[in-house]
């Protein structure tokens, strides 16, 4: 009975604890056989044969109790250890401030944590200078060991990843190319990934702009880090078209803020979202003829007479080889103007509501997840160009009765401090 009660009381306590793929190494089992045992809080590994210095490597962490980085780095380092096979590679770590304080004066442990790969059959410990995320750990303990984690990969990310071998194919002065020298122990790059990955996405369909980024730290990469002077990270640099020089890049580092860099230097039109921006495709000239034609200023019938004029002229220049558009850009500009004169049909043939009509019928073709970014331009500088009727059409009627709260809008009220 009473062997049932203690049995019943350790399986109680084990349930109470979470088991442990980090061995926790000391001055006794260092470099000998490791022991049973518990921790405070976590189950102690039990290994069977000797730990640092034998048949596996070994990736130790010297730590403090009290080290605030020490407790960051926690659970991460228990999420390496559950994903590397401990038959293979051992992940341990030892109290270097506490029961190890010798093992930290034997291999002269300045600061915590401090990370060391132990090659098998070594005792001569290599320091780790890397990234302290889960990402940049795997690697490196896999390169060493040369044993695979079952860690899944990230996905690919939208930016274009450079290195030595490719960086001169890429920024080859045939399009704009946004570059981000980073390092994978920089947080200042990490806290920025998220957007530069953002517009990375927002622009991948983009002709004529990369965006991209680069580990400047790796050895392999330093020299092109060296040749345009990449001393601090991130370092962001633009390489125009046809570049002799980069230009710095000293804007804010979110994803609208890449965007608009992006579409200052590049004559893009797109928002940080992947759509076109507000004003993409639209017209200054045929935006004022789409107002007169809404307001029947002087007439419907000249203002549609002098967008078809518009529309005319452009294909004419167009066809002008001296013009230097390219063939896609100057189709995109027909296109586009065309569509103001389809619009002035329709309004004449359906009546005004169809304006409404058709521009909620596109906002939700707009909202489709599973359309091709080409086909979510054309809705958008459709909405662009439509926009420019109501906004004008509305603009005209509230001028004329600026001191009422509201004012009719074919048969529709529409607040004057909302517009």
């Amino acid at each position: 009975m009473r062997l049932s009660f203690i049995s019943g009381a350790v399986l109680a306590l084990a349930g109470l604890v979470s088991a442990s793929n980090v061995v926790e190494l000391d001055s006794k089992n260092f470099d000998s056989p490791a022991q049973p045992g518990w921790s405070e809080e976590k189950l102690v590994v039990v290994t069977t044969g000797p730990v640092v210095g034998q048949e596996k490597g070994a990736f130790v962490e010297f730590y403090a109790p009290w080290c605030g980085m020490c407790k960051k780095l926690a659970p991460v380092y228990e999420q390496l250890a559950d994903v590397f096979p401990s038959s293979k590679v051992i992940i341990a770590k030892t109290d270097a401030d506490g029961p190890a304080k010798d093992l930290g004066n034997r291999y002269g442990i300045r600061g915590y944590p401090t990370l060391k790969w132990f090659p098998a059959g070594s005792l001569e410990g290599e320091d780790y200078s890397g990234g302290r995320d889960l990402e940049s750990l795997v690697k490196f303990v896999t390169q060493k060991s040369g044993v695979k984690s079952t860690l899944k990969p990230p996905p690919p990310g939208a930016a274009v990843e450079l290195t030595a071998e490719n960086f001169d194919d890429v920024v080859n002065g045939a399009r704009n190319v946004l570059v981000a020298f980073t390092a994978p122990w920089c947080g200042h790059c990490k806290n920025m990934k998220p957007a530069y990955e953002a517009v990375a996405r927002a622009f991948k369909d983009e002709e004529d702009v990369v965006v991209a980024l680069m580990n400047a730290d790796d050895d392999a990469n330093r020299p092109i880090a060296q040749r345009f002077e990449v001393k601090s990270f991130p370092t962001i640099k633009f390489f125009p078209k046809d570049w002799t020089f980069p230009m710095a890049y000293s804007s804010g580092r979110s994803a609208e803020q890449f965007a608009n860099f992006l579409n200052e230097h590049c004559g893009t039109q797109r928002s940080a979202t992947g759509l076109l921006n507000d004003v993409a495709g639209t017209v200054g000239e045929l935006n004022d003829l789409a107002a007169a034609y809404i307001a029947s200023i002087p007439s419907r019938e000249e203002a549609y007479e002098k967008a078809k004029a518009y529309v005319s002229n452009l294909t004419s220049s167009a066809s002008d080889a001296a013009s230097g558009v390219s063939d896609e850009a100057s189709k995109r500009a027909r296109v586009a103007a065309e569509y103001y004169v389809r619009a002035m049909e329709r309004i004449k043939s359906k009546g005004d509501a169809w304006l409404d009509k058709e521009k909620n019928r596109l906002a939700g073709l707009l909202s489709s997840q599973s359309m091709a970014g080409k086909k979510l331009d054309e809705l958008k500088v459709k909405i662009n160009i439509l926009n420019a009727f109501v906004a004008k059409k509305i603009d005209e009627i509230t001028a004329d009765d600026e001191d009422g709260d509201v004012v009719e809008v074919d048969e529709q009220v529409v607040l004057k401090d909302e517009l």
